[in-house]
């Protein structure tokens, strides 16, 4: 197996491995069959329905969770970048994938035995509570971001789909100056919007004093 040890920065910022020293990282290891994979821009990790046994973090690079219709329209769900994780819930339940999982940038990815994670071993059980504990506040999180992209979507015009996930972006840092992980093209799939329309509201709202950007740095200009 591959020596993991350079990473170990990457898997202790994890959220499945909050509270667990590097060395018991380590010792862990062994019993959750890691793979590390390696993916291309615009490499399908996992197409959706595919079923899969396996939790992926992100090592390097960035992962899409993208929705895809009978006529190939795309619909970004949720963007993974490194320290994340995807594919818990479906490797955890055996269900078939109702989406679709997609290098963003070239991407390493490390795969965990979703049946290994929830299994405890007598090497590892003293801090193996501690690993499903955090995968189930995953899930839950995961959970929580998903009902926060339904309130996006459930705004009206695309000005108030902006504003809601901006707005969502700013406390979550605590600052109005912020990154976000998606450029227009993607935003606008994450926003379910024409990204015609989308840049050009973008500009009335930069004129209007609201809002100031460059690239994928924003600021909210006023408190909403």
């Amino acid at each position: 197996m591959k020596d993991i040890r350079p990473y170990l920065p990457i898997l202790s910022g994890s959220i499945l491995f909050h509270g667990v020293a590097p060395e018991d990282i380590l010792h862990m290891i062994g019993c959750l069959s890691v793979v590390i994979k390696e993916y291309e821009k615009g490499q399908y990790i996992h197409h959706a329905g595919d079923r899969i046994a396996t939790i992926g973090l992100v090592l390097s690079g960035q992962v899409h969770v993208i929705k895809e219709d009978f006529w190939g329209n795309r619909s970004i769900m949720a963007a993974i970048r490194p320290c994340g994780l995807f594919g818990e819930a479906y490797a955890i339940s055996g269900e078939t994938l109702e989406v679709s999982a997609m290098a963003a940038d070239a991407a390493q990815i490390m795969f965990f035995s979703g049946k290994r994670v929830l299994e405890t071993c007598p090497s590892s059980c003293a801090f193996h509570t501690a690993l499903i504990a955090n995968l189930l506040r995953l899930i839950t999180h995961k959970t929580l971001l998903l009902s926060q992209k339904i309130e996006h979507l459930s705004k009206r015009t695309t000005r108030d789909k902006l504003l809601s996930y901006f707005s969502s972006q700013a406390v979550k840092c605590g600052k109005a100056v912020f990154e976000i992980p998606f450029n227009r093209s993607q935003l606008a799939e994450y926003l379910s919007v024409d990204r015609s329309a989308m840049t050009t509201e973008l500009g009335r709202m930069r004129d209007e004093g609201l809002i100031d950007f460059e690239k994928n740095r924003f600021e909210l200009k006023e408190p909403f």
